[in-house]
């Protein structure tokens, strides 16, 4: 239904006017001549008139007093600190944005005792993965990754190993750009809001220790006839800027603690 033309503010048009009417209708001519050169003059001198008389009222009212502030008193220190007096910098091992501000294949946990690199994950590069590949490993990658541009992604450093015939583990940690901090507790809730729903894990997974939200999750085993039964695990947590994603893949079952611990390895790390 098409919007009410009076209801929003465009004033309805009238119906045409036969020639009849038209030719009725009363026209506004542009004044000329003297008659337009009098209307001119008195309006230059109704302006002129009017600004002089105000400026007049203005000059001799007395100047208004200007508001208080709200802070009267400046907070600096008189004088700087002595040099022993000085709050020393914190060390690199607790400031945090010097860890992230490095190298973030650094963050990454190291290769379990049992596992190598899965030369096969075409995903990841040296240890870094592009917003597409990323964006990639979701049903819907274009809106993924329109979703990961939109609020401020900045890099993404993954790895992928393999254990066996059939396991497979995938790490990947997704930083967003200074500012946009929130972005990644967005993306790590985001995924977790779904992970319920039957069609994925089916259930509400297991609170990570220490993580302030993060969860890990068993998902249901998947079997078609004439493949091998799939399992996997996955966990979801965000620390700071930076989202963190654990999948394990095996045709075997997958216990809690397999996906638990990589991912409070990972959280410490981080």
């Amino acid at each position: 239904m098409e919007p009410n033309d009076t209801l929003s503010g465009v004033p309805p048009q009238a119906p045409p006017q036969t020639p009849a009417e038209a030719s009725a209708a009363p026209v506004r001519t542009r004044p000329r001549g003297r008659t337009a050169l009098l209307i001119t003059a008195a309006a230059l001198l109704g302006i002129s008139g009017g600004t002089a008389i105000g400026y007049g009222i203005q000059a001799e009212r007395p100047p208004s007093k200007l508001p208080a502030l709200s802070q009267t008193e400046l907070v600096y220190p008189a004088k700087a600190l002595p040099p022993d007096e000085v709050p020393a910098p914190l060390p690199a091992s607790q400031d945090r944005q010097v860890k992230t501000d490095g190298d973030l294949r650094k963050l990454l946990i190291d290769r379990p005792a049992g596992w190598s690199d899965d030369e096969d994950a075409l995903l990841v590069d040296d240890g870094w993965m592009s917003v597409g590949d990323l964006a990639r490993g979701y049903k819907d990658e274009g809106h993924m990754f329109e979703y990961l541009q939109e609020f401020g992604i900045r890099r993404v450093a993954g790895a992928a190993w393999k254990k066996g015939e059939y396991r497979e583990a995938t790490v990947t940690l997704a930083q967003f750009r200074p500012g946009a901090e929130a972005a990644a507790a967005d993306y790590a809730n985001g995924q977790r809001s779904y992970m319920v729903s039957d069609e994925y894990a089916g259930n509400d997974g297991e609170p990570l220790k220490g993580s302030g939200g993060g969860r890990y999750y068993l998902y249901d085993v998947d079997r078609k006839p004439g493949y091998l039964p799939s399992y996997q695990a996955r966990a979801l947590v965000h620390r700071g800027d930076i989202m963190i994603e654990i999948n394990i893949y095996d045709t075997r079952p997958i216990s809690k603690k397999d996906i638990r611990t990589l991912a409070e390895r990972q959280l410490e790390r981080v």
